[in-house]
């Protein structure tokens, strides 16, 4: 029996002991819209992170474990893009982390929900490999201490969110943003499910040992729950009305991140 399906059986048992998703049980759920700008620089070889573009999405923000809200807890983000790639929905998924090139593989436990999160595990890219991001916009509001305050937020406001990729050893790169649009019915939120191996946008793809933990986690707490991967966007696009020009000038947002955590 492969190391993955020993972790797909144990992640199933335990879904079903806990009658929740194994990690990051907790979450709110967002209709949102992504904006690629493009990577400045060098390109990464991955078209998504790479090429201008305008995609619907869904972003979901978590607490990995059952902890009170305001608890230091590592937190997650995931954001599912649709129609970026024809063959299903592209799953981006990371965790709060620290910003710098030695520290941002590292999983980082805080209190606020605002903050850097990363991929925390590196993808490849041909031979390169790269980390995604997502990173706060100084110019947004304050996302707060719990996933009440995030709900608040959204309701009241349009908060953005930047996404940025990085080499082993290079800075953040910010390539696009993350719109925020309505709350979604917590039971959209329950039964939507990611898969962040299987569902990585063209020319992006995960590899070693920690990828199969990984995939055979997401698999087993999916196969469990009887959730699904849904292939289109639960209410369709957000209210246009919530958004702004996606050519308007945004300074320091134009330069560099993208796409997307949760089993």
């Amino acid at each position: 029996m492969s190391l993955s399906s020993v972790v797909d059986r144990t992640a199933a048992l335990l879904t079903r002991w806990r009658r929740a998703r194994l990690l990051h049980p907790r979450g709110r759920s967002f209709t949102a819209e992504v904006v690629v700008r493009g990577t400045p620089g060098r390109p990464t070889g991955v078209a998504l992170v790479d090429r201008p573009g305008r995609y619907p999405a869904m972003v979901r923000f978590s607490r990995g474990t059952p902890t009170p809200d305001g608890w230091p807890d590592v937190l997650g983000v995931a954001v599912r893009l649709y129609d970026a790639d024809p063959a299903h929905p592209v799953d981006l998924l990371v965790s709060s982390s620290a910003a710098g090139p030695l520290r941002r593989h590292v999983p980082v436990p805080r209190r606020r929900v605002t903050g850097v999160y990363s991929t925390i595990m590196a993808y490849r890219a041909g031979r390169r490999r790269l980390w995604l991001a997502v990173l706060p916009d100084p110019a947004s509001p304050d996302l707060g201490r719990s996933l009440a305050d995030v709900d608040a937020v959204v309701r009241t406001g349009t908060p953005r969110l930047r996404l940025a990729v990085a080499s082993a050893v290079g800075p953040w790169r910010v390539f696009g943003e993350v719109r925020l649009g309505d709350p979604l019915d917590a039971g959209v939120d329950a039964a939507t499910a990611f898969d962040p191996i299987g569902h990585l946008p063209a020319g992006l793809r995960a590899a070693g040992p920690l990828a199969r933990l990984r995939e055979g986690a997401y698999r087993g707490s999916r196969r469990a729950r009887g959730a699904v991967t849904r292939p289109d966007h639960p209410t369709g696009p957000p209210d246009p009305a919530r958004s702004d020009d996606p050519a308007r000038s945004d300074g320091p947002a134009q330069s560099g991140g993208s796409t997307a955590t949760t089993v």
